[in-house]
């Protein structure tokens, strides 16, 4: 009889583990099937990123914060040298904003997404990089409630060509 009630009390348990992992695993897939879409399948890992920025500007933090939330492997370099930074990546100087991060090659200004910097690494363009310039309420790392200002990304090459890259709003 005590077998009978042991075995019979253990399945609920069973049961309930079961039904809990299957519910984090069906969580959890779209966050990784959106990723798998963006980098091709062959791709493990993302390149790191090195960010330069200001000792005194607390957005590159939260914009660093949502780098590594995508999956990103950041480098955060603090220096007062921005202007030199920004000048050495070849960022034109309509297109700044407060911080350079650079990702495989490519210079990355300021706030822009994640998934367009993802987008920037699969397809490969031939670009110096993307900027978003100034610093655009509600873009990473720029949150301000639910408002969020529409920006452009754009992209740019070294002979000064600026093209969009992508809208936001």
């Amino acid at each position: 009889m005590n077998r009978r009630r042991l075995t019979g009390h253990g399945r609920p348990w069973r049961q309930l583990a079961v039904g809990l992992l299957m519910a984090i695993a069906i969580l959890c897939w779209p966050a990784v099937s959106v990723q798998a879409q963006i980098l091709p399948a062959t791709e493990a890992r993302l390149p790191e990123l090195t960010v330069y920025r200001s000792p005194t500007c607390r957005c590159c933090e939260h914009w660093v914060d949502h780098m590594k939330a995508a999956g990103f492997q950041v480098q955060s370099v603090v220096t007062d040298a921005m202007a030199a930074i920004k000048d050495q990546y070849g960022v034109p100087a309509d297109m700044t904003s407060c911080h350079t991060a650079i990702a495989d090659g490519y210079s990355i200004e300021g706030h822009v997404p994640a998934a367009d910097v993802m987008r920037l690494l699969r397809d490969r363009p031939e670009v110096l990089g993307l900027a978003a310039p100034g610093m655009p309420v509600g873009a990473p790392g720029m949150e301000t409630g639910d408002r969020v200002d529409p920006y452009t990304v754009f992209s740019f090459t070294q002979d000064g060509a600026i093209a969009t890259f992508a809208e936001h709003s």
